[in-house]
């Protein structure tokens, strides 16, 4: 997969997978049971004493979780207070939710977004490169605010449709709907769906189809209820959305005209609950 700004050939797009923010070092997330395990290890006590300013933040973090909504504006909080030790744990406590991604910077830096255990709550990464200082957040939000803001500023807002291939059968009137719709796309109104695994769609009218909407900066993967992969496209709204089985073969392959997709968005209920699993958290390891 390609994520950046250009779908010329030779271009200097940035190959990218998506991969966990833990990918790679000694010390993975935890699932929900991973952390109660890590936990358990240690008393209220102690784990106060040895992370004063994480014990102090959890309860903050857990009020701003049951007040935050899905249309609620995204709030960040820096790292910056915390030390080594306290890094780690909130690691264990955060854990890896649903939903990981990447986005590409305009600068040539990529940022990683990580879903925690508890949705709703992210944690997102930017690596330091020239003068650009590294990064590390946390952040409330239906998306974090940098994927929601490079798929509204990057993308192109029109697409050019070109003359139709050899062996076009659907392409053309499939480009002229998606055109159609991304001029009549206002922000928070429902996505329009258009569902390949009903339409024909020859291999020439799926690689016309990708070359005109080309190389988008945002890619998404949620391993929820089935695993779904999502990436933005070049052109402004439109995400190519796919439902994938067991052996990750699209079972179900969309374009999706509209906001980023509600398939790696967190709802409204699930900042209620996350609020009170943390909860549940402080009150057992840190009271």
């Amino acid at each position: 997969m390609r994520v950046g700004y250009t779908n010329v050939a030779g271009s200097d797009d940035i190959d990218m997978h998506v991969l966990p923010l833990g990918h790679g070092s000694d010390r993975r997330g935890f699932t929900g049971a991973g952390t109660i395990a890590a936990l358990a290890t240690r008393s209220g006590d102690e784990l106060t004493q040895r992370c004063p300013r994480l014990a102090a933040m959890l309860p903050e973090l857990r009020a701003a979780l049951a007040a935050h909504r899905a249309d609620d504006a995204p709030v960040q909080i820096r790292l910056d207070q915390l030390d080594a030790d306290e890094l780690r744990l909130l690691a264990d406590i955060l854990g890896e939710g649903e939903v990981t991604g990447i986005v590409a910077l305009p600068d040539r830096r990529v940022a990683q977004i990580q879903e925690s255990v508890f949705a709703g709550l992210w944690r997102v990464r930017i690596e330091s490169e020239g003068d650009a200082p590294a990064l590390d957040y946390l952040e409330f939000g239906a998306i974090p605010e940098i994927a929601a803001r490079a798929a509204q500023d990057f993308p192109a807002p029109d697409i050019t449709i070109g003359e139709a291939p050899e062996g076009a059968m659907n392409v053309m009137p499939v480009l002229a709907e998606i055109r159609e719709r991304m001029a009549a796309h206002r922000p928070g109104a429902a996505p329009q769906i258009i569902n390949f695994t009903l339409l024909p769609m020859t291999p020439a009218d799926m690689a016309h189809l990708t070359a005109t909407l080309g190389n988008g900066p945002i890619q998404l993967y949620s391993r929820g209820y089935g695993s779904c992969r999502v990436l933005a496209t070049g052109a402004r709204h439109v995400w190519s959305v796919q439902y994938l089985n067991a052996m990750d073969t699209p079972i179900l392959d969309t374009i999706e005209v509209g906001d980023v997709p509600a398939a790696v968005r967190a709802a409204d209920e699930d900042f209620q609950d996350s609020a009170e699993r943390l909860g549940e958290i402080i009150e057992a390891y840190f009271a």
